[in-house]
């Protein structure tokens, strides 16, 4: 059982000049591409955010309460 030579040809895969005009206009308009989906889906926006944000200021209400205890 000795050892074989296997040929390996290396693949370099490049975006053609056309595609990488593409993919930095999917980066331009950042800002009001998210307020276009936001405002299209504004309730799917809502139900994702009101859990987080209740969830922070249930924690920061906690932890200013933790602190507070030693006092009394």
């Amino acid at each position: 059982m000795g050892k074989q030579l296997v040929r390996m040809k290396a693949v370099v895969y490049t975006l053609s000049p056309f595609q990488q005009k593409v993919m930095s206009g999917l980066w331009k308009d950042i800002p009001g591409k998210i307020h276009h989906k936001v405002s299209e889906n504004w309730h799917s926006a809502v139900l994702l955010l009101a859990p987080l944000v209740g969830t922070y200021s249930y924690v920061q209400h906690y932890q200013e309460k933790e602190k507070l205890a030693h006092r009394y």
